[in-house]
């Protein structure tokens, strides 16, 4: 436990963090390559280059400062930076190094001035109980994954037992042990990292992908978007990973795994309809979620919301009306915000424009039940708060949003 001293020193830094967050954390990573490059493996470039990692950071200890009297209320964001890390391999011996540098670079972005050694001291006890904090919860995950059937820590090579096109812009990648193992288990709605070497940066680079298939099937599958990056004022990077798993990995390649994470996950247990709405390649979990449900659970009330742009990016399409055409307790219905021209109202989709639920939908659909979101943040945000507003309690919503997490 911090003492009063450190805690009031760290919580007054917060502001300056606030304001000075990103700045501090691009110095931080940039010092952290110089000196130790071998990590460049670990951390996702992309995101290093848009910035989004540097943000996700300072958002992140920025918050950390704040919250320093009582880090418990921050549990939920360091469960899941926790999941991340045991995904991409972070153990005990790098929270030395990135202590190191994150110290370093407090004293040489802010100053000697505002950077006393009584503040690097409070921050140096600060850092040290939030690193013993996620290496407890991670130490805990790491276990858990080795100890179940099929289970491993750290990489393990997989190959691709097939390749298919699930739409114009997603293709599933099916994954088999290449020792010969079992495929190991895992919840619905869980992700695995996948590492694959990326020619422009001479460096292997871990993803991560929802699982898109139900557990206890004879492989893993991931279902990937090609994001081709596009320009202008919104310009947005093209995906290393996702552009060499469309473009180079064949099958029979083989790919680096690591053991399913994540705390997405489907409450199998409840009794309560599920609602599982989706957009895009935020499809992916739901998938699994369905698959299981069907499977595991026929007599349970199961909602399909999902909202694409078109037919030609509408993932899963066919094998989710044969689904609700099997399961009476399956309803399905399928949004395009662009209908094109071959786009066929009724037969691949079922209302234009895109999601948004009234207060008398969300009635219908039932207040006591589980509703599990997924998608790019702007429309996660968007449901949650209609949600909300139509009075289903904040423990009923299941939500995972794109982006970057952890550090």
């Amino acid at each position: 436990m911090l003492d009063s001293q450190t805690r009031t020193l760290v919580k007054a830094t917060a502001p300056v963090l606030k304001e000075h967050g990103v700045a501090l954390t691009r110095h931080f990573y940039a010092r952290m390559f110089e000196h130790n490059p071998e990590l460049k493996a670990i951390f996702n470039q992309g995101h290093q280059r848009s910035g989004a990692q540097q943000q996700a950071l300072a958002m992140a200890v920025a918050a950390y400062a704040e919250h320093i009297d009582n880090p418990g209320v921050l549990a939920p964001v360091l469960q899941l930076i926790a999941h991340k890390h045991v995904s991409l391999g972070i153990r005990r011996e790098h929270y030395a190094i990135v202590g190191r540098h994150l110290l370093a670079s407090i004293r040489e972005v802010l100053g000697a001035e505002a950077a006393t050694d009584e503040l690097i001291a409070a921050w140096a006890a600060a850092y040290g109980q939030l690193a013993e904090l996620l290496i407890g919860m991670e130490e805990g995950l790491y276990q858990a994954a080795a100890t179940q059937p099929g289970g491993w820590t750290g990489w393990r090579g997989f190959r691709v037992q097939r390749k298919v096109a699930e739409s114009e812009e997603i293709t599933s990648f099916y994954l088999v042990p290449a020792d010969g193992g079992p495929v190991p288990g895992f919840i619905p709605g869980q992700y695995v990292s996948v590492r694959v070497p990326v020619p422009e940066l001479g460096l292997h680079q871990p993803r991560q992908y929802s699982l898109s298939a139900a557990p206890g099937e004879q492989a893993l599958r991931i279902s990937v978007k090609r994001e081709a990056g596009q320009g202008g004022a919104a310009a947005t990077p093209a995906g290393m990973v996702s552009n060499v798993l469309h473009s180079q990995i064949q099958q029979g390649d083989l790919i680096d795994v690591a053991p399913p994470m994540g705390d997405f996950v489907l409450d199998d247990q409840a009794q309560a309809p599920a609602v599982l709405i989706s957009a895009g390649v935020g499809i992916t979990p739901m998938m699994a979620m369905l698959e299981h449900l069907v499977q595991h659970a026929p007599q349970r009330s199961v909602h399909f919301l999902h909202a694409a742009r078109h037919g030609g990016a509408h993932a899963f399409g066919a094998r989710v009306r044969e689904l609700a055409g099997r399961h009476r307790t399956l309803q399905a219905r399928i949004h395009y915000e662009h209908p094109r021209a071959q786009d066929q109202l009724g037969q691949h989709y079922d209302q234009a424009g895109r999601i948004e639920l009234s207060a008398e939908q969300v009635g219908a659909l039932g207040a006591g039940s589980q509703y599990y979101l997924c998608g790019p943040r702007g429309f996660m945000q968007a449901q949650r708060q209609a949600l909300q507003a139509a009075g289903v309690p904040a423990a009923h919503i299941h939500a995972e949003a794109f982006g970057t997490g952890g550090v």
